[in-house]
């Protein structure tokens, strides 16, 4: 019997062993595997964002009607078009409200994914990170007051002082046409109006969407004929996520095919 049960013991362990032996040899070959498709992952490229399953989004919510505020919701061209194309990638959307200053930082720091805030492509920004290609076309126009001596772009040579909103093109245009000396930026378009209105400075040098919004809302306020520069909208993105640019490249002309911007474009530019 002692013989029985002792056989009966060492068979067991012999099961356990074997049945131990398969399942450190099952977790190496899943651990192989995962390492593998991690690596495939790598290799085709697959982008990452900062937050599993979400396209985190900069903006800065004072720039109507690329993005503003609604109550506590953040819409706008931009907002639109981020939703759009973070369904095409798969993904969910946040949308983080900043200083316009502050996007390029957040996305090299990987607080955010992209910046969509009215942002030029300019070669300087370039340095700094990535654009996609460009979803809409800007105008920089000034805004005076009624009765301004200010007549075209010629006249901001004579001494006059402009106001912008901070690190936006119309800054960084403005500066090297004339000077910091003769610019005062400011840290929303909606305080550089305002200190129109108070005769801080002599014009506003703006993107002409958001000068239609604030000149209607100010009595007193007009938008002169002659343009000061045209340029390109963009999605800024990080330099360390290539793919994540190639992505939304696809996506974007997806969207531009099937007619998706522009429509998102005639929903809050309305045509003249």
């Amino acid at each position: 019997m002692k013989k029985f049960i002792a056989a009966l013991l060492v068979g067991a362990m012999c099961v356990s062993l074997a049945a131990c032996g398969s399942k450190k040899a099952d977790d190496t070959a899943d651990t192989t595997a995962a390492e593998t498709t991690e690596s495939t992952d790598a290799a085709d490229g697959e982008f990452t964002t900062v937050a599993d399953g979400v396209l985190t989004v900069g903006t800065n919510a004072t720039f109507p009607p690329y993005e503003y505020k609604d109550g506590d919701d953040i819409v706008g061209i931009d907002a639109d078009i981020a939703q759009a194309l973070a369904e095409k990638l798969g993904l969910k959307m946040e949308m983080i409200d900043m200083e316009f200053g502050a996007l390029i930082t957040a996305i090299q720091s990987g607080k955010v994914d992209v910046a969509l805030a009215g942002m030029t492509a300019t070669e300087d920004r370039k340095q700094n990170v990535d654009f996609t290609d460009s979803y809409a076309t800007g105008v920089q126009v000034i805004i005076v007051k009624e009765g301004s001596d200010i007549a075209s772009v010629d006249d901001l040579a004579n001494d006059k002082i402009i106001g912008v909103q901070e690190g936006t093109t119309g800054h960084l245009y403005c500066s090297d046409d004339y000077g910091e000396d003769h610019v005062i930026a400011y840290t929303s378009g909606a305080t550089a109006i305002q200190a129109l209105l108070q005769d801080k400075v002599d014009c506003v040098v703006i993107d002409q969407q958001p000068a239609k919004e604030f000149v209607e809302a100010n009595e007193g306020l007009k938008i002169l004929d002659s343009e000061y520069t045209v340029e390109n909208y963009a999605v800024a993105v990080s330099k360390d996520n290539p793919a994540l640019t190639e992505a939304l490249n696809k996506a974007m002309q997806e969207l531009k095919d099937d007619g998706t911007i522009q429509g998102i474009l005639d929903k809050y530019i309305k045509a003249e």
